[in-house]
């Protein structure tokens, strides 16, 4: 047989008035209608008085105020709040919001699970010269729905008078980066740009003054008053400083304020280029067959200039007499050319001298040597050994002359005789 307890209270019953949420019932059972005869059997009841949202919350200042420096970030202001409701429940755990005077969303509030309090935060830097005051007006409500019966009041809303303090701020160049187009190498002294920084401190009078923070060549100067910045040397667009054509300055402006406060622009140039880098002819060292029907090398031309200061190039004989004889070069392309041996020649290696000419206005032609080593070529190997050994045999020859004129004093009267620069040509 199962038997239910039914509970009835009277009047209303406050869970902030009752000395205890929970209460102990001993309930005894007895059969035969309750009879003397019959038995009886006894158990206890456990009842836990549990809280429903009964109690808004309510701001215990219906007026905050704070002071925050323009500029900053972070908690102006905690908002406190009254909840008679039992602590740590859904009843009574606040929920904060701003419902009128934030339209650029400057501020947020978030609850202090600790405390029920909301801190009230400066998301978005604040300027003294647009808004000196800010009005917001912000209201609290629980996570948990009120009873049908209870409902918020005007105590649930507070206002904040946020008040903007003047910082003195660094100036702010405009536009920035600056972009410019120069051409490399013109003249010392050339003006570069005009540097526009102005300060936000409106309501101040204050002078700014310029300097080169970060100038990686060194190449630029600037008047501290009036921002002008010149060369102080040759702009180089085949500089390691340049990348993409591009040479990137930075410079600080500061103004006269208490504590004074800087601000930082970048200027970036865009130098076109000059012919100012002769050619030369890539690779240096080429290797040739002494059977004159197989020899035959392509070479090219390589500028550190760029178009129209770079190829088409001209790659053609040295005016050294009787080289024609000798060796062919000819066209292949815009950038290359064809050298080819005309007689045999014996395995040795041979310093060929060329002329290279870009196409820029006005061409520059540099005149040049690469090495050609005779080989001996047979079934598709080319042997340059031979080559080494003539030169290592020369380059021995030497050595022990060069002894033997020590060891009989003869070499005291041949000072003008230059065996390093007799060395080096082999």
């Amino acid at each position: 047989m199962t038997g239910f307890l039914t509970l009835c209270v009277s009047v209303c019953v406050s869970l902030q008035t009752l000395p205890t949420t929970q209460y102990e019932l001993e309930i005894v059972a007895q059969d035969m209608k309750g009879r003397d005869v019959g038995l009886t059997g006894t158990a206890t009841a456990t009842i836990t008085i549990t809280d429903k949202n009964d109690h808004a919350p309510e701001f215990t200042h219906s007026l905050f105020q704070a002071n925050v420096d323009e500029g900053s970030t972070g908690v102006a202001v905690n908002l406190t709040v009254d909840d008679r409701d039992d602590p740590a429940t859904g009843a009574w755990r606040a929920i904060y919001s701003i419902i009128n005077g934030d339209p650029t969303q400057n501020f947020e509030i978030q609850t202090n699970p600790d405390n029920n309090e909301g801190m009230l935060s400066v998301v978005k830097p604040l300027d003294y010269e647009s808004v000196v005051f800010h009005t917001l007006l912000i209201k609290v409500e629980n996570e948990d729905p009120l009873v049908p019966d209870v409902g918020y009041g005007s105590s649930s809303t507070a206002t904040v008078h946020i008040t903007v303090l003047d910082v003195n701020e660094g100036p702010v160049f405009f536009p920035d980066p600056l972009q410019v187009t120069k051409m490399e190498n013109i003249p010392l002294g050339s003006f570069v740009a005009l540097l526009n920084a102005t300060d936000p401190d409106v309501l101040q009078s204050q002078s700014i003054r310029f300097a080169v923070l970060r100038d990686p060549a060194n190449w630029l100067s600037v008047n501290p008053v009036r921002g002008t910045v010149n060369t102080s040397a040759n702009l180089d667009r085949e500089s390691p400083y340049v990348h993409d054509n591009k040479y990137t300055a930075i410079f600080m402006a500061t103004d006269n304020g208490n504590r004074p406060a800087s601000g930082t622009g970048t200027l970036v140039i865009h130098l076109e280029d000059y012919n100012d880098n002769a050619p030369y002819v890539h690779p240096s060292v080429v290797r040739v067959c002494e059977d004159t029907k197989d020899s035959v090398v392509i070479v090219g031309g390589r500028d550190r200039d760029i178009h129209p200061n770079a190829g088409p190039f001209k790659i053609e004989l040295g005016k050294q007499p009787g080289l024609e004889k000798t060796w062919k070069v000819s066209r292949v392309n815009n950038t290359h050319a064809q050298i080819m041996l005309l007689q045999s020649m014996k395995r040795a290696n041979y310093q060929l001298p060329l002329v290279v000419t870009d196409s820029g206005l006005p061409p520059l032609s540099n005149s040049t040597e690469i090495k050609v080593q005779v080989c001996t070529c047979k079934k598709n190997r080319m042997d340059c050994s031979s080559a080494g050994s003539v030169r290592s045999n020369l380059m021995m020859l030497l050595l022990l002359l060069h002894l033997l004129l020590i060891s009989t004093g003869l070499g005291q009267n041949m000072r003008s005789f230059n065996l390093r620069r007799l060395y080096s040509d082999f």
